[in-house]
């Protein structure tokens, strides 16, 4: 097969197909006699499963694990592959947190006044040294009474320091769950997020759905590659005829 033949099934350049192989995505291709690719079912198994496992891995986990494989580093490839389901669980239990935590955090919009470092910290049990590590890891943003210069958290305040607070119990470090304080805030509280929630979940299933055609079509291709390797052994060696095969 030409370039054009395995680019022309996936709506890709010939350019693209040579970057494929140079990159390791694609087993190395033979060369005419003047020097042009020929491709096999091989590399359109190859390509396939490539193609495949980018969906659910992403571009570059689904470029390491092929060439992986290529260089014939298969547990490389399975190791790489299990980091990356373990990123979707993680990824999961992240949302399970939030969902947890902003059925928490329904009521805190009701509340009203203003509240200051002491009392807050403790009606959550926590210390005001806690809230102020908050404040300057941009969890919370309470202002600054003008006269005083005590902080002053306001019912959103409070909710910011909330939410922090379910996802601080749960193990999330700080750096994980400035993110989602930032989304709060933009999104003018908890309610407006059961959309993204929503959406994050389906994008969570798609990734988990699209791992396993990935899966189904790189197992295939390492199908393939075994079968080929035993045919070039078997016609390599000079010794395997067809009529001494049981």
């Amino acid at each position: 097969m030409r370039p054009v033949d395995l680019a022309r099934e996936h709506g890709l350049s010939t350019q693209a197909i040579r970057n494929y192989e140079d990159a390791g995505i694609l087993p190395a291709a033979e060369r005419t006699v003047h020097g042009y690719r020929t491709y096999t079912p091989l590399h359109a198994q190859a390509l396939r499963a490539f193609l495949s496992l980018v969906p659910g891995h992403g571009h570059q986990m689904a470029t390491s694990i092929m060439q992986a494989v290529n260089r014939g580093a298969t547990e490389d490839a399975l190791r790489l592959i299990d980091e990356s389901h373990g990123q979707l669980l993680d990824d999961r239990r992240t949302l399970q947190a939030v969902e947890a935590a902003l059925r928490d955090l329904a009521p805190v919009p009701q509340e009203r006044g203003d509240t200051f470092i002491g009392p807050l910290a403790r009606r959550l049990g926590i210390r005001p040294a806690t809230l102020r590590k908050w404040e300057n890891a941009g969890l919370v943003r309470p202002r600054r009474d003008p006269q005083t210069g005590y902080r002053i958290y306001s019912a959103a305040d409070v909710r910011d320091v909330r939410l922090a607070h379910q996802l601080r119990r749960g193990g999330y470090l700080l750096e994980q769950i400035a993110p989602l304080i930032a989304q709060v805030r933009s999104a003018g509280g908890v309610a407006p997020l059961e959309s993204t929630l929503c959406d994050w979940q389906a994008r969570l299933s798609a990734r988990g759905r699209a791992m396993l055609k990935g899966a189904a079509d790189l197992d295939a291709y390492l199908c393939a590659r075994e079968s080929c390797g035993r045919v070039t052994s078997t016609t390599g060696n000079g010794m395997a005829t067809e009529g001494n095969h049981a």
